[in-house]
């Protein structure tokens, strides 16, 4: 008996079920990544933030993806305080060069402990979303590019950041039935057709035909008289028998 255990087994060990579930989680991620990135790994998504599985496999995926981004959405805060306390020299870098001399000196000075300090929530949120996800370039995308945008959108959201729906046509083979995994935000309104239905064509009123006159109603013919019964006819007397012939 499964008594206290949760989730869906889905056919599958342990080991490939976890395997499975990361990689989902991972390409819901990376269906963010920008042009040059697709245009080198290829496989372009077709909608951004949506993929297509079967229904048991995204209720799993589901709970992993919200965790994910509840992770890196709770941090965001953290970015703007760890960037203030960042030197102007160093703010300006796409990434800290650990080469240079002024890194190195601010990196002896009490500064570098504030900003470690300031940094720590994310550090130990990444690490914990790059447990769940195993790529290192889904988590970049999460907490840069995913996080942000719902922060924005909406800031008083606090959690079900993604939705399933279900789609009517199952999986040609198995009969499986499908739904999509997507993440709110860019989905999270369908934009409505502009698209204006063309005017009825105005028909000019034509005259009103005349009423014909009703017709009138013939006379009732009138009843013919009833033929009135002949008499029965009398029975004619019945003949009387013959005299038996006289003996000799």
């Amino acid at each position: 008996m499964r008594h206290r255990r949760r989730g869906r087994q889905l056919g599958r060990s342990s080991s490939h079920r976890k395997a499975m579930l990361k990689n989902m989680a991972s390409s819901l991620f990376l269906t963010e990544r920008d042009e040059l990135a697709t245009e080198i790994h290829g496989n372009a998504p077709r909608v951004r933030r949506r993929i297509t599985t079967t229904i048991q496999k995204a209720k799993e995926v589901r709970s992993i993806v919200e965790k994910c981004i509840t992770l890196a959405r709770k941090v965001q805060p953290a970015y703007g305080a760890a960037e203030a306390l960042l030197p102007e020299s160093l703010r300006e870098a796409d990434k800290l060069n650990k080469q240079e001399e002024a890194y190195k000196v601010w990196r002896k000075s009490d500064d570098w402990q504030a900003w470690a300090a300031a940094r720590a929530p994310i550090v130990n949120a990444q690490r914990k979303a790059l447990q769940m996800l195993g790529s290192r370039e889904a988590v970049d995308i999460l907490f840069n590019d995913i996080a942000p945008a719902l922060l924005e959108e909406n800031p008083d959201r606090v959690s079900g950041f993604t939705r399933i729906l279900k789609i009517a046509k199952p999986r040609l083979g198995d009969n499986g039935t499908q739904a999509i995994l997507e993440i709110l935000g860019e989905n999270n309104n369908r934009d409505t057709s502009d698209s204006v239905a063309p005017a009825a064509p105005v028909l000019e009123d034509a005259p009103a035909e005349e009423d014909a006159p009703a017709e009138e109603d013939a006379p009732a013919e009138e009843d013919t008289p009833a033929e009135e019964d002949t008499p029965a006819e009398e029975d004619t007397p019945a003949e009387e028998d013959a005299p038996a012939a006289e003996e000799d």
